[in-house]
């Protein structure tokens, strides 16, 4: 196990969107099982621990350049966690255009992006790639067409990367929650907390033999609403 710091030439992490949340959490506990932690973020959260590089991930060349100095800088990469999203909830016949191509830019599109930008470096270590994917990939609902369908598309980038990228001992894996409890505050007991989400992933990239893959992993709460329920509140449902 490397130090937190990596100082020993240990494993990296780089991960997209943790200035707070899930996204936060996961780097959290992939720093606490030895690795060097790299993020992508828009918006600073301002902790040195972080390795934090300014980024709009909707932006395909800032991508390219910040993962160029990552690499630079660390060396090498053993682990990269796809997280950053953005969502928004309108019916298809209120949705404006733009929210269409932000959602479509920021939760699939850099996906693809970032993929292409470090696959030679986790090619080099075989290394794994994680996706946040979410139950919204496969269980619809109304107000959820963007949200859903950029969900659906990642499911498929993560399974062709898998299928492609198998030989060259690079893993792939979607993980996809139900509901979490991602702001500030929230203690609906039908969520799963930040915290519990982000060990998933600590193990998966961590803990699981190498000799296999897991192309998708479902979590879910481990309490269950009552119905009837409309819209993204279905996802508490399943």
């Amino acid at each position: 196990m490397s130090s937190d710091d990596g100082s020993d030439g240990g494993r990296v992490a780089l991960i997209t969107g943790t200035n707070r949340g899930s996204g936060l959490a996961i780097a959290e506990e992939l720093r606490g099982r030895g690795f060097r932690v790299f993020s992508l973020n828009r918006s600073l959260a301002g902790a040195d621990w972080l390795g934090e590089r300014r980024c709009d991930v909707s932006r395909p060349a800032e991508i390219r350049r910040a993962v160029a100095g990552v690499l630079a800088e660390a060396g090498r990469l053993d682990v990269c966690v796809s997280n950053a999203v953005d969502r928004v909830l309108d019916p298809i016949a209120d949705l404006r255009e733009a929210d269409w191509e932000r959602l479509v830019a920021i939760n699939l599109s850099a996906g693809f992006h970032l993929l292409q930008a470090v696959l030679p470096a986790l090619r080099a270590r075989r290394g794994i790639f994680v996706a946040m994917g979410s139950h919204a990939g496969t269980r619809y609902f109304e107000g959820g067409a963007a949200y859903s369908a950029t969900k659906a598309g990642l499911k498929a980038l993560v399974e062709t990367l898998l299928l492609e990228e198998r030989r060259n001992g690079v893993r792939a894996c979607l993980v996809s929650p139900g509901a979490i409890a991602n702001l500030d505050g929230d203690d609906d007991p039908y969520k799963m907390s930040t915290r519990s989400v982000a060990r998933c992933v600590g193990s998966i990239v961590d803990s699981w033999p190498t000799d296999l893959v897991v192309g998708e992993i479902e979590v879910r709460p481990a309490e269950l609403a009552t119905p009837p329920i409309i819209g993204i509140d279905r996802l508490l449902h399943v």
